[in-house]
């Protein structure tokens, strides 16, 4: 059984949990799943930086590797970092994934709301 710990910027959210089978599933279809507030203008689809997230915690084995488009979209989100991914490009691969994320403050991101 996987584990995502949610960590969220924004200090009124109180971190979630999540413990279940999750391999085959992105991150961004886990916070659909949980209503777990994340942004997704494209819907999901590689095409926006708007499910920016940071990877705090991954084995290497635990998502699928970052590509070169997906570089490209997380340049131009708001303050990437070393450890940023894009939540729609982060599948699952490990079935006992232990991954921690912190969602960036969704307040900057004009677009769609789940």
């Amino acid at each position: 059984m996987a584990k995502i710990k949610f960590n969220f910027e924004d200090s009124s959210i109180d971190p979630v949990t999540i413990e279940e089978d999750m391999k085959g599933y992105s991150i961004l279809e886990v916070t659909e799943d949980h209503d777990i507030h994340l942004n997704h203008n494209c819907g999901g689809v590689n095409a926006c930086s708007t499910c920016h997230i940071y990877v705090d915690k991954a084995d290497e084995d635990d998502l699928e590797e970052i590509s070169d488009t997906e570089e490209d979209f997380i340049d131009r989100a708001i303050n990437p970092r070393l450890e940023s991914r894009l939540a729609c490009q982060c599948v699952i691969l490990n079935e006992d994934a232990e991954i921690e994320v912190t969602i960036p403050d969704q307040s900057q991101i004009i677009g769609h709301e789940h």
